[in-house]
């Protein structure tokens, strides 16, 4: 087995890379199907260490700083931005700016729609190989005078909904419970054979997400079924939507102050969660890059300009107004669209090192 230091960073590239790469092949191929030329491919940023040009007249590059990639679109600026000397390169029907607003939005869109048919996909292969996960909601032992054992909580119970909502993996009833502390839930249990629901009210805790609630339990070991391609994709689909609504609620608990912002994580976090998915082996790391090919997605598609979402939202307003947003407006929108991702770049970077391996390595050195 590989040293961790090399694991992770291998792991980090493969992940990223991949993800990457699906995102801008989404709007790659959405581009030639709107007949737009796609001038560049790039995986990467800077300067490329691999370069070379298709029979349709894409360079495709390999940038030195693997952090993301981008697709050039021919005539992606307005005739007003361009100089003469490129207004005159421009190939007639083939620009960007020359499509209707229909397909521009649809080669947009295209990037994030890629990320969650790959994780549709990623799911589905786990599914068909490794199986799907069933009673995974089973408790296998509760804590002696913890929340739960106080509510009523047994071993082998079968938690099947918290406050009406279905979980059906033990990770749902942990993140359902932990921004509830001294909440009451109400935990509806399978219990041989019959249905019961106990009132628990989660204790606090301190861990490295600041404040959590427990319920004092430990999850049972999970069967995994193997599904027919079918039942796969099926299953698959509907892990990806239970996803995408996790990770929407969480953001939502987030900046109402349910949860803590420490769980906000950036590329250095998810380079360690890769080497350790890494250690685990591929199936592990074939569920985290799905998991992350969602997140991915979801992040591409918020309303916030520079990304696909905020682009979404402008061609939105150009349909209603029957013209684009004036310039001006574009440009203020995409200076604080910049500003606000770069400081949540920094926030999450911050959280990596203060939160993540690199503080705790640091605060043993000082300790």
């Amino acid at each position: 087995m590989l040293p961790s230091l090399p694991r992770t960073l291998i792991a980090f590239a493969v992940v990223l890379g991949v993800l990457v790469f699906i995102h801008e092949l989404g709007h790659y191929l959405a581009a030639r199907w709107r007949g737009v030329h796609v001038e560049a491919f790039s995986i990467g940023f800077g300067r490329p260490i691999l370069k070379g040009i298709d029979r349709h007249g894409t360079e495709w590059r390999l940038g030195w700083i693997p952090l993301g990639g981008y697709v050039k679109m021919h005539g992606q600026e307005t005739p007003e931005d361009a100089s003469p000397e490129v207004r005159a390169s421009w190939q007639e029907g083939r620009t960007f700016h020359g499509k209707s607003v229909g397909s521009r939005a649809i080669v947009v869109a295209a990037g994030p729609v890629a990320n969650f048919v790959l994780a549709i996909l990623l799911f589905a292969g786990l599914f068909m190989t490794i199986g799907q996960p069933v009673g995974g909601t089973g408790v296998g032992a509760v804590v002696e005078a913890s929340a739960a054992a106080q509510a009523g909580l047994r071993a082998g119970d079968e938690i099947t909904a918290l406050d009406n909502q279905k979980v059906n993996r033990f990770e749902q009833v942990q993140r359902y419970v932990q921004p509830r502390a001294g909440q009451p839930i109400a935990v509806r249990v399978l219990r041989d054979g019959a249905e019961l629901t106990l009132t628990v009210v989660p204790e606090m805790r301190e861990n490295a997400q600041g404040k959590v609630g427990v319920l004092g339990i430990q999850g049972g070991a999970a069967r995994f079924d193997r599904l027919d391609p079918i039942s796969a994709l099926a299953a698959g689909t509907v892990q990806t939507a239970d996803i995408t609504w996790q990770t929407l609620a969480g953001i939502g608990e987030m900046i109402t102050g349910q949860r803590s912002t420490k769980e906000l994580g950036g590329p250095i976090r998810i380079a360690e969660i890769s080497g350790e998915a890494a250690s685990l082996g591929l199936g592990a790391l074939v569920n985290l890059m799905a998991v992350l090919s969602v997140s991915l997605g979801l992040l591409n598609l918020f309303p916030i300009p520079v990304l696909d979402g905020g682009h979404l939202m402008f061609y939105a307003a150009e349909a209603i107004r029957g013209r684009p947003l004036p310039p001006k407006v574009q440009e203020y929108g995409f200076r604080a669209g910049f500003a606000l991702l770069i400081a949540l770049f920094l926030f999450a970077s911050r959280n990596d090192i203060v939160e993540g391996g690199i503080g705790k390595f640091v605060a043993r050195l000082l300790g």
